[in-house]
């Protein structure tokens, strides 16, 4: 008899509530992008004003495909949150394509990169060992029709990937133990990190250290767009606050362990996603009251800058331990939900069997955290991390449009399921967000041709591991 059939098998629990929900919408959100991502935005856009907007907007746009989302979070609360709707959309191999693209790249990478980014910050208080130049700059590349798709560089800052890898295999230690050990940590660190960012906004815009004349122009008509244009500027500094948002729909993973989902998943996507939005417009408008744009576009250390614009050097030290905070926390709760998807994927026949098992006493998808920190130290060896989070939000982006559309599928495929939630203002929202979606990830192939084709490699991959998976499941079920 197979496990999955066996009464007797552990099972996942529901033990997390609304408020641990919240926190990891928004743990899984504020990570290191709040930190970075403004300097290379006012550097496509060259004002202050439209910076300002584009963070409001990108965060609609955000919410709009969380509002969506919460719909069939609600109707389909279990463990593996969207690759189960995926699966209910449009059938085993879509499902499974997309929780094959968690695994390959989407969430995998995002644990590599943003562990990454808390080793770097690290590093400010303690240097890690480094090899000498030639060795650090032996690499291979993997080409495709002759054309270089990804760069390897695994000796490249070695000492930063070790710290790195450390950190995950101890948070994946950590909900290896418990989910609700796993939740509290998060709520924890999630608290910690909205007090540090609510500290530097606070300080920064009740210093008198800035000027209010940092806020103008909306729009600089002589600046000239490294993009070209205006609408092209736009797009592109939204790539990089979809960074800053992207990770929102972790709590879906985690449909089987949350108390009453109906109701507490789509309150915790609201509330998680507005508190980000809220957050993100601040602590810009504290970036811009301390610093002009240009000062912001040339900075490389932005949050450091402003800091030690109204203390002294000592903020360098502050916002260092600010990112750590925000970055332990997201990695956290990346490591936490993720892992829900490969063992929902295993229970229906669509992955390796063993990370169905559950553990006896800590009720965790154990083996599923364990692969999961494997296979995220292998890409931190890989020293790609501007490629992998490049590539990872064109794959996400598909996603979520196809997410998104899926409402209309389960509205027709599904009439009668009872909906707890329904999307505010059906059927123009999903449409809307269908249509960006679209938009979005057509321009974004355009603009970064080598990392989509790569990013399309790594899902396409996965299509031969299928049919094997459904193989093996059916001559299980002809001997059971």
């Amino acid at each position: 008899m197979q496990k999955n059939n066996n009464i007797l098998a552990p099972s996942l629990l529901q033990r997390l509530g609304l408020f641990t929900a919240t926190t990891i919408v928004i743990g899984s959100m504020i990570g290191s992008g709040i930190f970075k991502k403004s300097t290379t935005m006012a550097t496509d856009l060259g004002a202050p004003g439209i910076l300002i907007a584009v963070w409001v907007i990108a965060g609609i746009i955000t919410l709009a495909g969380a509002l969506t989302n919460a719909e069939i979070s609600g109707m389909l609360p279990r463990a593996g949150g969207q690759y189960v709707y995926f699966r209910e959309m449009y059938g085993n191999f879509m499902g499974y394509i997309y929780g094959w693209s968690i695994f390959s790249v989407i969430q995998t990478g995002s644990i590599a990169a943003i562990a990454y980014i808390f080793s770097t910050y690290l590093g400010y208080f303690f240097e890690a060992p480094r090899l000498s130049p030639e060795w650090e700059a032996w690499g291979f590349s993997i080409p495709i029709a002759g054309v270089s798709v990804l760069d390897l560089y695994p000796l490249k800052e070695i000492g930063l990937k070790i710290m790195t890898i450390f950190l995950i295999l101890f948070l994946s230690t950590v909900n290896y133990i418990g989910v609700v050990f796993g939740g509290m940590v998060n709520n924890i660190f999630t608290t910690l990190k909205s007090a540090a960012i609510a500290f530097i906004v606070i300080l920064a815009l009740a210093s008198g250290a800035g000027s209010g004349a940092h806020f103008t122009p909306f729009v600089n008509e002589s600046f000239q767009y490294p993009s070209g244009t205006l609408l092209g500027g736009i797009i592109l500094a939204l790539s990089g606050a979809f960074w800053a948002y992207d990770g929102w729909n972790n709590i879906t993973y985690l449909g089987a362990e949350v108390k009453q989902p109906q109701k507490n998943i789509p309150k915790a996507l609201f509330m998680g996603v507005g508190f980000v939005i809220v957050v993100y417009a601040l602590v810009n408008l504290a970036y811009l009251y301390i610093l002009p744009v240009e000062t912001i576009a040339g900075s490389t250390l932005l949050a450091s800058d402003v800091m030690k614009a109204i203390v002294g050097d000592w903020g360098g030290a502050f916002v260092a331990v600010a990112v750590m905070i925000s970055t332990f926390g997201t990695t956290n709760g990346t490591i936490l939900a993720s892992a829900r998807v490969y063992y929902a994927m295993a229970k229906d026949g669509l992955f390796f069997r063993k990370l169905e098992d559950v553990h006896h006493k800590y009720r965790t998808p154990g083996p599923s955290i364990v692969v999961q920190g494997i296979w995220a130290s292998m890409i931190v060896m890989t020293g790609t991390f501007d490629q992998i989070t490049d590539m990872l939000i064109f794959v996400s982006w598909i996603f979520y449009g196809l997410g998104a559309y899926g409402v209309f599928v389960l509205r027709k495929k599904m009439p009668n399921a009872e909906r707890p939630y329904k999307v505010i203002g059906y059927p123009v929202l999903p449409i809307v967000f269908v249509l960006f979606s679209a938009f979005f990830v057509i321009f974004s192939f355009k603009e970064n041709i080598r990392n989509a084709v790569f990013g399309l490699l790594l899902v396409i991959i996965g299509i031969p591991l299928y049919f094997w998976f459904k193989k093996k499941g059916e001559s299980v079920k002809e001997n059971t």
